[in-house]
């Protein structure tokens, strides 16, 4: 009886050895994961490759982390350049594609990829917009339209960079007057910070001389599987907005707004992006698929509008999007087309990545049930958005 009990004892000592050196194992490896993953974005992004003078002004690359977020910013185009968020497994996953060059920004054929957006995000209709009885034309870009602030919008441009501390990057830029065709000199200030809660901050400041339109947000496409992990389809949506503007075939919206109940805009519940997205509806064939902004509904979280959650389907990485501002675009990647090459090697294919980009409606100036953009000689126009990671298992 002494000897069962002896061996008893013997085996469970054995036993709980075993499960402390795998629970330590999988810790190891789980740190291993992640330090492999941050020296291949090291890898992907020399900084030499970001080392260039462009309008006579030198760009870089620069890091800013906090509490295992990571991410690489250069200021050629105040741009976000990747973003290493840990999955389910704890490894290091790039959710924001890119290019692992200034060179490559330039002549990508997707000119917004991770860039901050200026002086105005989205479509002005024709280009034109009139301001205290005078007309205005900013250059087209999109058709018979202007997108995200003409032809040489602030993606095109060096910014002025400072890091302020491990966590915090800010960019300055000084748009002169009637650059792209808008009036007034324009001093702007974004601010991106990662919070010690996981959260991409992004603070944008801006003032002018004279009175003028701003509609500023940041232009990152998302894959949370990873950049280069394949089509976006299968993450899970939830957008809080009961209405969207829906738009004409050149994607200006036709003023109304509209409720997303009984249509494959609804996304009020969870949907994957690819549930409806070939459902045979006008507004999807116009955008090719989702490419529209959403009326936020006023749903309050942390005392900012919630706009939306998403979970990568293979890697449960999972994004919070939060804002002051009163809409989002939700663009689900129908343009792109395989013609770039990203920093991991892989192309950008056919919807492999999305964009969530927090903004006031499009086409604003013309729209005069929407909410204005004007800011005038002496005001300060001031917004901030967050992206907060998590992981659901």
């Amino acid at each position: 009886m002494k000897k069962i009990q002896f061996y008893t004892v013997l085996i469970l000592a054995v036993f709980q050895v075993s499960c402390k050196e795998n629970k330590n194992n999988n810790s190891t490896q789980k740190e291993m994961n992640q330090e492999t993953t941050t020296d291949s974005a090291q890898t992907f992004l020399e900084t030499k490759n970001f080392e260039a003078v462009i309008d006579n002004k030198n760009t870089h690359l620069y890091w800013i982390e906090n509490n295992g977020l990571k991410a690489a910013f250069t200021n050629y185009g105040g741009r976000l350049v990747g973003l290493w968020v840990a999955d389910k497994n704890g490894k290091l996953t790039d959710v924001v594609v890119g290019m692992n060059s200034v060179t490559g920004f330039q002549k990508s054929t997707e000119p917004y990829f991770g860039a901050t957006i200026g002086r105005v995000g989205n479509r002005i209709a024709k280009g034109k917009f009139s301001l205290e009885g005078k007309e205005y034309n900013v250059p087209l870009n999109n058709g018979e339209n202007a997108l995200h602030g003409g032809k040489k919008g602030f993606q095109d441009v060096v910014w002025n960079a400072e890091k302020t501390d491990d966590h915090t990057l800010v960019f300055t830029y000084t748009s002169p007057d009637m650059e792209q065709g808008f009036p007034g000199k324009l001093d702007v200030k974004v601010t991106y910070s990662i919070t010690a809660d996981k959260t991409l901050k992004m603070e944008y400041e801006a003032t002018t001389d004279k009175t003028t339109i701003v509609n500023l947000t940041n232009h990152a496409f998302f894959n949370l599987n990873g950049e280069g992990s394949g089509s976006i389809l299968g993450h899970e949506l939830q957008l809080f907005a009961n209405k969207y503007t829906p738009v004409d075939a050149g994607l200006i919206p036709t003023g109304k707004l509209e409720d997303v109940a009984q249509t494959p805009f609804d996304f009020l519940e969870k949907h994957t992006i690819g549930e409806r997205i070939e459902m045979t509806n006008e507004q999807l064939k116009f955008g090719k698929g989702y490419d529209h902004n959403y009326v936020l509904n006023g749903t309050i979280k942390k005392g900012m509008n919630h706009a939306a959650t998403i979970t990568g389907d293979q890697s449960g990485i999972y994004m919070d999007t939060k804002t002051a501002e009163p809409g989002i675009q939700f663009y689900s990647g129908n343009f792109m087309q395989g013609k770039n090459t990203f920093k991991s090697g892989a192309k950008d294919d056919f919807r492999t990545a999305f964009a969530l980009e927090t903004q006031h409606f499009p086409d604003a100036p013309n729209q005069p049930n929407f909410p204005s953009i004007t800011l005038k000689s002496g005001g300060k126009y001031q917004t901030v958005s967050y992206y907060q990671f998590s992981v659901r298992k």
